[in-house]
């Protein structure tokens, strides 16, 4: 029979072997700077995924060069969720265009914080997130394509030539078409800076493109407005507005000589 002191010194042994192999099992802490992809308890929106979902559907602000080509996308930005919840080192991993592109980072950027992860011990931890954001025009808001010797807002309607008998106006082909004064993109900035969106299509969250029709006249006046394609809850008023409040363009040249033309432009608008 083993001695009182005999069993005490074998229970302490054994206590500290297992203390030992305790100790060796547990994981490292976490590096403080290690950013890691892969997490026990992965960052997540304040909020939730679903409100996230919404605050970029809500606030995506379609960039007008995109829509006129017809892009359309999903582009995959990384980002770092770092230990208070903010989002650093936004970037984009799956790019579509350069206007989706940036307007995707901005995105991100402008979103709300989020719960950080935790990983080993529970602690927490950055984490490297992937989100898509996605860009689809709404039903009716495709522009057409023209070619690329096309004017980008010239479409196949007839060109209105001056004549000495304003009942019979000749039709041709002008040879240099007209355009908005300082070029389509200063015209369609324009448009954003002074359009006001109407409050029944805010409410009902309707955008997309009323189709207007104008005459540029040889002054470079735009006159004879009318909607052509409508889209209601006020939009179509406010398409008109514009166009009638616009500045002049640089009127058609045929021969020398400024001549009318008939234009159809789209007049975007979206949340």
């Amino acid at each position: 029979m083993k001695s009182p002191l005999l069993l005490l010194f074998s229970c302490l042994c054994c206590f500290g072997m297992s203390a030992q192999a305790q100790k060796r099992k547990m994981p490292p802490k976490p590096s403080a700077s290690e950013v890691y992809d892969s997490v026990a308890q992965p960052a997540v929106p304040i909020g939730g995924t679903e409100r996230y979902a919404q605050f970029l559907a809500s606030h995506q602000k379609y960039p007008t060069n995109a829509m006129l080509k017809g892009i359309q996308g999903t582009v995959k930005v990384s980002f770092i969720v770092e230990k208070t919840g903010t989002v650093n080192d936004v970037k984009v991993e799956t790019p579509v265009s350069p206007e989706l592109d940036a307007e995707a980072i901005r995105l991100i950027k402008s979103g709300p914080k989020w719960t950080p992860a935790k990983h080993l011990r529970s602690q927490v931890v950055r984490q490297r997130v992937v989100v898509p954001v996605s860009f689809v025009m709404s039903p009716g808001s495709e522009v057409v394509r023209t070619t690329a010797k096309e004017r980008p807002i010239t479409t196949s309607a007839a060109d209105i030539a001056a004549s000495a008998h304003p009942d019979r106006p000749a039709v041709v082909a002008p040879d240099r078409p007209t355009q908005p004064v300082g070029g389509n993109q200063a015209f369609f900035d324009w448009i954003e800076k002074n359009q006001k969106y109407p409050l029944l299509a805010r409410q009902r969250k309707i955008q997309g493109k009323v189709m207007v029709e104008f005459v540029v006249q040889t002054d470079g006046s735009l006159t004879d407005a009318r909607v052509v394609k409508r889209m209601g809850s006020g939009l179509d008023d406010e398409a008109l507005r514009l166009i009638k409040a616009a500045p002049k363009w640089e009127p058609a040249i045929y021969q020398g000589k400024p001549i009318k033309q008939k234009m159809v432009l789209p007049v975007l608008f979206q949340l």
